[in-house]
């Protein structure tokens, strides 16, 4: 599998998509998976992290996933060269993915080798549970949830956000989960300048710039 997952600042993606496509300069197809945004409307970071992928200049996708059928996400998701997973609310994004039943069709074609991008909420939602991310999000934006199990691409839950530059998650919070999470769940506590590359089994924390 070929997956990226950030914290924030997206300095890391083009040369992912460069080395996990057949990109070759070519103007790819990236699905923007919207679901964890879609309580924020117009907020100014959802803009500033939807042009922050247009501005790598290749073709973006929107997906609601929420609003698909699986059948259909399937078509998507077999038309694109990558899925972007963006930031937002953890839980509300878990429970559209688990509602409509399409978590385990993006799961598929990631297995199958679909490069997965994730920001934030979509790099939380990766890995094997959402759980340690209940101080940084409100649970309640999922609630038809029975359980925060996440998509198990990875074996570790991302942490974003953990240098505490970002107000909504201040240092002391940060430090609270890991402290309240870390000796039950596989934690990455990633700055907002880091992110979390797989390859295949190879897992490192690359730098990823503003």
């Amino acid at each position: 599998m070929k997956i990226l997952l950030l914290s924030r600042q997206p300095g890391a993606m083009a040369p992912f998509l460069a080395e996990s496509t057949d990109a070759a300069g070519r103007r790819l197809r990236l699905g923007y998976v919207d679901d964890a945004q879609v309580a924020f409307a117009e907020a100014p970071f959802v803009r500033a992290e939807r042009e922050s992928v247009e501005a790598l200049g290749h073709e973006v996708v929107r997906v609601t996933v929420r609003e698909t059928a699986p059948a259909d996400l399937d078509r998507t998701l077999a038309d694109l060269d990558a899925v972007y997973v963006a930031s937002g609310s953890t839980f509300a994004l878990l429970e559209a993915l688990r509602g409509s039943g399409n978590d385990t069709v993006i799961t598929r074609h990631v297995r199958a080798g679909l490069p997965y991008i994730g920001s934030s909420a979509g790099s939380i939602i990766a890995g094997p549970d959402a759980t340690p991310a209940s101080l940084l999000d409100d649970p309640a934006d999922g609630p038809t949830l029975t359980g925060f199990a996440g998509l198990a691409l990875v074996d570790r839950t991302v942490i974003p956000h953990a240098d505490g530059q970002l107000p909504p998650y201040p240092p002391e919070l940060i430090s609270r989960t890991l402290e309240q999470y870390a000796d039950d769940y596989p934690l990455v506590p990633l700055h907002d300048d880091q992110a979390l590359l797989i390859d295949g089994a190879t897992a490192t924390v690359i730098p990823s710039s503003p």
